[in-house]
């Protein structure tokens, strides 16, 4: 299987996003997806799924020194004494005596990241928090939350898939050696109505979803986080990994981006990246 560690948490690149997933059935994909070979999770506290999260990597014959776990905490909480609170909650609500990645979920409009991120590195040090990283951080944040954060920027989580553009983004993040997470990597099933995509994914006898995976795991740092609540589906993103698309079929897919490809956009929060 070919999935390979990115970035200075060696993160698996091709994981189990849990996004909109109820908690009741989070508890018996995640264990499956472990069954299936897959070793990172990904959830959050807004997603309301931590425990169904947690149950399930209790359930899998997978030593947790083996699961790449992950979690993100939103901007209500990023105040030092609540942002430490929200962690050890996460925690407790895990059932985990830490989380390997723990992300800023969004940037505050009202908290500077000075008052943040100084606890993030000290649960680091406590050992609660393997890795500190971002979601949806333009560059300017990226370069303010270095100059902060003691411990490496593990990771920015951003919404990618072949509609959209973040060019600029990925070029800073790959020049300082940022590993980027894919979320939304299939555009919550657009990808499987695209043409390109399916003439691509009939010449290597797959779908559309797999090769944009596999586009999105031929980026330099590129890690991607597929969701799927379906058993059956968890073979298909994780063979994503095997595909190796050509030069021509890569250059074809980064046409594909257009000006109106956001998917996800809470509250006006997204952020201009390009």
């Amino acid at each position: 299987m070919n999935i390979k560690p990115v970035g200075p948490a060696a993160i698996p690149n091709l994981g189990l996003g849990t996004f909109q997933m109820p908690e009741w059935e989070t508890r018996d994909i995640v264990a499956a997806a472990f069954a299936e070979g897959y070793r990172h999770i990904d959830t959050a506290q807004a997603y309301g799924n931590e425990a169904g999260v947690g149950a399930g990597v209790r359930a899998a014959d997978v030593p947790r020194d083996k699961i790449f776990l992950t979690t993100k905490i939103l901007p209500e909480h990023f105040a030092a004494d609540d942002f430490r609170t929200a962690a050890e909650r996460s925690l407790a609500t895990l059932e985990t005596d830490y989380v390997d990645l723990l992300l800023l979920h969004w940037p505050s409009r009202t908290v500077p990241l000075s008052e943040t991120l100084p606890v993030l590195d000290a649960l680091i040090a406590e050992g609660k928090v393997r890795f500190g990283g971002v979601s949806n951080f333009t560059i300017e944040q990226l370069k303010e939350s270095e100059s902060i954060l003691q411990a490496p920027l593990a990771a920015n989580q951003i919404e990618f898939h072949p509609f959209i553009y973040q060019s600029k983004l990925l070029a800073d993040m790959g020049a300082r050696g940022i590993p980027f997470e894919a979320y939304a990597p299939l555009a919550q099933g657009a990808v499987m109505e695209d043409d390109t995509l399916t003439e691509i994914a009939n010449v290597h006898g797959t779908t559309a979803a797999a090769i944009s995976v596999a586009w999105l795991l031929a980026k330099p740092l590129g890690i991607a986080i597929p969701k799927t609540a379906k058993a059956s589906r968890l073979a298909g993103n994780l063979a994503a990994a095997e595909i190796t698309l050509s030069a021509e079929e890569i250059a074809r897919i980064d046409t594909l981006a257009r000006q109106d490809g956001r998917i996800v956009s809470p509250d006006g929060l997204a952020p201009d990246w390009d």
